[in-house]
């Protein structure tokens, strides 16, 4: 095998086939049975969003370090999140945590308009180019601090999370719309394992709660941006 051969980067037909393989393997077999989530995460380029070191593994199941000590989710809790959020036409979401922007990418393809913040600024700039080269033009990245939220778009039918916590930020909650659906991992241990919750707004002062899967993230940091 030449040189040339061991280094060429995969086709478009290939990254497609392995598109189609994570979809039926890591999300179809364990239940993720939403057909407009499955989709957009057929449509959505994975590999355009891990960094050219780790593209090879671009569709791995498993998460991958990208920059700032940061982490792009493994695809199946990126779809297990969406579908708990039951995100829909004409909807507005929020992301916290926007890292590479893929599961923004996601969202964009499933609400009218999606807002998402990320703290560390190189990646929000990455993040937001990417995006732009795909034409999302419905998603929105924000530098600055999740945890606030973004009051100025408020509220939201959809809220995800994807960083954890010990709480549910207040902001948060407060920007919830009634009948929207908030999804974020929750644990008091630092670097342990999280708890996926969904968090559904009743009225305005009340919330039903549901408790899913087990998860590890990497924390919600609030405060100033970096």
């Amino acid at each position: 095998m030449t040189g040339a051969m061991l280094t060429q980067k995969p086709s478009p037909e290939c990254w497609a086939e392995r598109r189609a393989a994570m979809i039926a393997r890591q999300l179809k077999a364990r239940g993720i049975a939403n057909e407009a989530l499955l989709a957009a995460m057929s449509a959505v380029p994975r590999e355009a969003f891990v960094p050219e070191a780790k593209r090879a593994a671009a569709y791995d199941d498993s998460a991958l370090p990208i920059a700032a000590g940061q982490t792009i989710s493994q695809p199946f809790i990126v779809a297990r999140m969406l579908e708990l959020a039951e995100p829909g036409k004409g909807e507005r979401a929020l992301e916290v945590g926007a890292g590479s922007g893929y599961a923004a990418a996601v969202l964009g393809r499933l609400c009218a308009r999606v807002f998402a913040i990320e703290r560390h600024k190189a990646l929000a700039e990455e993040a937001a180019a990417v995006l732009a080269r795909f034409g999302a033009g419905n998603v929105e990245i924000i530098h600055g601090d999740g945890a606030e939220g973004l009051a100025r778009a408020a509220p939201f039918d959809v809220i995800i999370v994807s960083a954890g916590g010990a709480e549910i930020p207040p902001a948060l909650r407060a920007q919830l719309s009634i009948g929207g659906r908030l999804v974020m991992p929750v644990g008091r241990a630092p670097g342990g394992v999280q708890t996926l919750i969904r968090l559904i707004r009743t009225g305005p002062e009340t919330f039903e709660t549901a408790y899913f899967d087990p998860v590890v993230f990497v924390p919600l940091i609030g405060g100033k941006a970096d």
